[in-house]
């Protein structure tokens, strides 16, 4: 995999800026008109261009994924120790061996699998068939027959074939979450805009994959197939090359150290004992390959596996669905996270969080459409109904204008209709109006319906005390400029536009959309509403502010990750940088990003900005900006290879079709389960069941945990290959042995029962790792850097030191019972029931890396190590004094004071390695 970050390259071709062309310029350039194309012609225009579907792309042969799960040097070494246990004729350890690597290939071949799917989910958004005007009259096709100048006629819940420019539009609104990432639908109108707008401002056209919400439109098809947005990402996305993990790189490096290691120790071995020691050849080069069998360390690929699949399941628990399995380490080195507003940092539940009538600002309490929450006015509570002024009219009103609904159904509020509607409903209920009392109180005779051109709605009622009245709810400016008086507490007072002005700047530099309410008493008995009669004479009640707030859940993740720090190396929280890229508005954006603790408030770089640096540039600003609005695909894409360019690991979150190259780039693509499309959950690494911010939070503590079990799985294994390994050397070096049963000289460790000290300690202690819980302080500490080895050089000491203790413990025992004239193969058992007892003692203070393993925790805080530690005294007692494996391991019973000796070595051990690791807190302290 491509490990360089790819500079952002020149566009291949300018595209069209169909948006800011008028509709003649449009018609001229197409050959077209309003009336469609004739058949003949769109015949000839699809030969031309071709159909209107996304280019296949040829993907590698099953066979040749399958072949490539084996590049990679810890399967070469597997290899190599199934063949060396081959020669040796143990074939039960030589299919165990190969068993590994073929379940790590399989593993590795299911997913790569899954991973390719994601351009047919692309395919999959284009709709499968159109309405358009061909020789002047309706006719529906299959959308793969459209062709630039087609007329298309567009109705509500349509999904839009290919790329249109709009010449007719009726209250069109279109939603585009899924290629912009704005948050509501977005009102769409025929008036070209500028050419350098962003995608989620160019009101002018409707993109391929997206979804008609409401109105209808008439429009001129500007783009097919791949020249569409869409086939623009999908384009993107197959010439994205994924990043190989921390944790691969780390393993090959170590891999390739290690292999070199053993090569070398067994030649140098084999050249002393000939040379110098004056043995056979034969002996030396058995030897050898022991010495080679016993510093391979065959289980920890299985363990790597098996720590990330125990991730993977703790991580589901927590909403957290893993994709690919590495990607669970990766979260762990995470050091930024660049993620969506709407749904994943916001409830994608719109809120009225201000009222703002001419004397007062009353803000509510509570998100979401349940109605809970307080009014609060200067800090204290308030209550409307008591009030009955122009706060309790805002509300009442509100309710009234609206053609929305919001019911609880199993316990839950939900809503049906528009966003913002719904919100106003919520509003009202929490000052305890009922919708269904209001509407019989305030009869609907009519309603002009809300209108993109317009900008607002209204709606006629009659009370059975008050009379007629007309309800004007809109945008602010539309609504003021219909009114002629404003409502206060004393009374009805003249218009004073200028401060509804200010008021509007200050509540909409919260990131809060503005709505205005205004009414108009009726004293005749009409019955009927026409545009003449919204026209004037309104007086305007005051101001909604309305916002998608941030989720408590992930107002505290974000405190969690990012924390107080002044630097990234004095962090009291995970020490990660939380950036924000969303196609939203960047007031909205930045005001969301600071109720986050995410940016300072003022700093956001757009879309347009983004478009106008080089890649130099973009990197050289990177660092200091956390809030990114109005971007595009490509600018996603962007930022994400800068933040790696500075050497940064990095997660992105996204739910739409316009998120997939980003996902696919980034070190952990992120996924939404519930709001995101295929396309992305396809490209990601990850998927979050809950749609939550505070899901990411926890899978990069579970991330971290899993990285910290597999180095304490190394610092646990390496030892006893250490221990091995130096046994075979100090006894060739030494000249330290036993005469075999036909003369020759015999190791103190045979080959086979090295394998089976490697396979028992490896399956049963080593494994019990993959259970330990998070450190306490997992959290608090900067992520790893992305250049961390893997075995660092503190890591490298203990391991050094821990081998050392074994093998004087092991040889010592060895020569002692030679000494008492015991066999060689009596020897060689206590030899190796040292060296397991050994490590049995090794794995308490290996579940604590750093901290000390004097206490009681250490001793019975994990079911896991004790179950592996009862499971490994059955086989080694098997192994010592079953007949049967007596005869295949020729190994003999061993006493009871022998095994006191064994039992005060492992205790030695144990208190040695703790004083290690006191010297090494104190010396750490101290620097």
């Amino acid at each position: 995999m491509k490990n360089e970050t790819p500079q952002h390259s020149e566009k291949k071709t300018e595209k069209t800026p169909w948006h800011s062309f008028s509709i003649s310029e449009v018609l001229e350039r197409l050959e077209s008109d309003t009336k469609g194309l004739s058949a003949s012609e769109a015949d000839s225009r699809l030969e031309k261009y071709g159909p209107n579907e996304l280019p296949q792309t040829k993907g590698r042969s099953a066979l040749m994924r399958f072949l490539a799960q084996f590049n990679n040097v810890l399967i070469y070494l597997l290899l190599a120790a199934a063949v060396i246990t081959g020669l040796l004729a143990e074939w039960l350890d030589m299919g165990v061996i190969l068993g590994v690597v073929l379940v790590n290939a399989m593993i590795g071949f299911i997913q790569e699998g899954k991973a390719e799917k994601s351009l047919d989910s692309i395919r999959n958004m284009l709709s499968p068939s159109a309405v358009v005007l061909r020789d002047g009259k309706k006719k529906e096709i299959e959308a793969k027959e459209l062709v630039p100048g087609d007329v298309i006629l567009l109705n509500a819940g349509d999904k839009i074939p290919a790329d249109i420019r709009l010449f007719k539009s009726r209250d069109l609104q279109i939603e585009e979450a899924a290629l912009t990432g704005e948050s509501v639908p977005v009102e769409k109108d025929t008036e070209p805009v500028d050419k350098d707008d962003s995608l989620g401002d160019r009101s002018s056209m409707a993109f391929s994959g997206t979804m008609v919400a409401y109105g209808q439109g008439r429009g001129l098809v500007v783009g097919t197939g791949s020249d569409t947005e869409i086939g623009r990402i999908s384009e993107m996305l197959s010439d994205v090359e994924t990043l190989t993990t921390p944790l691969l790189k780390q393993l090959g490096r170590f891999g390739n150290i290690l292999s070199v290691a053993i090569i070398a120790m067994a030649g140098v071995t084999f050249a002393f004992g000939y040379f110098f020691q004056g043995f056979a050849p034969g002996e030396m080069f058995m030897a050898a390959v022991g010495l080679a069998v016993a510093a391979i360390p065959e289980g920890l690929p299985a363990i790597v596996t098996i720590t990330l699949a125990i991730g993977v399941q703790r991580m589901a628990k927590r909403n957290a669905i893993i994709r690919h399995l590495p990607a669970v380490e990766t979260l762990g080195s995470v050091s930024v996270i660049c993620t969506d507003k709407t749904g994943t940092l916001t409830r994608n539940e719109m809120t009225v969080q201000t009222l703002r009538t001419r004397d007062r600002t009353v803000t509510l309490s509570g998100v979401g459409y349940a109605p809970e929450g307080d009014f609060q006015l200067d800090d204290e509570k308030f209550d409307p109904r008591q009030e009955k002024g122009p706060i309790l009219d805002l509300l009442r009103f509100g309710l009234l204008c609206n053609e929305a609904e919001v019911t609880k159904t199993d316990g839950n509020w939900k809503a049906q209709g528009a966003p913002t509607e719904s919100a106003l409903i919520t509003a009202a209920l929490k000052a305890g109006l009922d919708q269904e009392e209001e509407n019989d109180q305030y009869e609907r005779l009519d309603a002009i319906p809300f209108s993109s051109e317009q900008k607002f709605m209204a709606t006629l009622h009659r009370h059975s005390e008050s009379g007629g009245l007309i309800i004007l709810k809109g945008a602010p400016e539309k609504v003021l400029e219909r009114c002629s008086t404003q409502r206060t507490e004393d009374g009805d007072e003249s218009l004073d536009p200028s401060f509804w002005e200010d008021e509007e700047q200050k509540i909409a530099s919260k990131g809060q959309r503005l709505l205005g309410l205004a009414i108009r008493p009726l004293d005749n008995g009409q019955d009927k509403l026409n545009m003449d009669d919204v026209a004037e004479g309104f007086i305007f009640l005051g101001l909604y502010g309305i916002i998608d707030p941030p989720r408590d859940e992930a107002v505290q993740a974000a405190e969690k990750l990012i924390g107080d720090c002044e630097s990234m190396e004095d962090c009291d929280s995970a020490g990660i940088r939380v950036k924000m890229i969303t196609g939203d508005h960047v007031v909205t954006a930045t005001a969301i990003g600071l109720q986050l603790g995410i940016g300072d408030g003022k700093t956001a770089l757009t879309g347009k900005d983004i478009e106008s640096m080089s890649d130099e540039q973009l990197q050289e600003q990177i660092p200091d900006v956390d809030i990114f609005a109005r971007v595009s695909p490509e600018h996603k894409l962007r930022i994400v290879t800068a933040l790696q360019a500075k050497d940064k690991i990095v997660a992105m979150t996204g739910d739409g079709v316009n998120d997939a190259p980003a996902l696919k780039r980034a070190d952990v693509g992120v996924a939404m389960g519930q709001s995101g499309t295929e396309a992305a959950k396809e490209s990601s690494d990850m998927v979050l069941a809950d749609d939550n911010f505070a899901s990411i939070a926890n899978a990069v503590e579970e991330g971290r945990t899993v990285y910290d079990n597999i180095k304490k799985a190394i610092l646990f294994i390496l030892p006893t290959n250490g221990g091995q390994a130096l046994v075979v050397i100090a006894a060739i070096f030494l000249g330290i042995g036993a005469a075999g049963a036909g003369g020759e000289f015999a190791l103190p460790i045979s080959p086979p029962q090295i394998l089976w000290i490697n396979m028992v300690t490896a399956v049963s202690l080593a494994l019990a790792l993959a259970f330990e819980p998070a450190e306490s302080n997992v959290m608090r500490r900067p992520p790893r850097k992305a250049d961390e080895p893997l075995v660092s050089r503190f890591l490298l000491w203990r391991i050094s030191f821990v081998s050392l203790l074994l093998t004087i413990g092991a040889l010592g025992h060895y020569v002692y019972m030679l000494g008492g004239n015991a066999s060689q193969d009596l020897a060689a058992t206590v030899a190796i029931n040292t060296l397991v007892f050994g490590q049995v003692c090794y794995l308490f203070n290996s579940r604590f890396i750093f901290e000390s393993s004097m206490r009681l925790t250490a001793f019975t805080g994990s079911t896991a190590v004790l179950w592996s530690i009862l499971v490994l005294a059955v086989l080694q007692l098997g192994f010592t004094y079953a007949p049967p494996m007596q005869f295949l391991f020729r190994t003999e019973a061993v006493d009871l004071t022998t095994w006191l000796r064994i039992f005060v070595f492992g205790v030695v051990l144990f208190l040695l390695v703790e004083g290690e690791k006191y010297l090494m807190r104190r010396y750490t302290d101290a620097r």
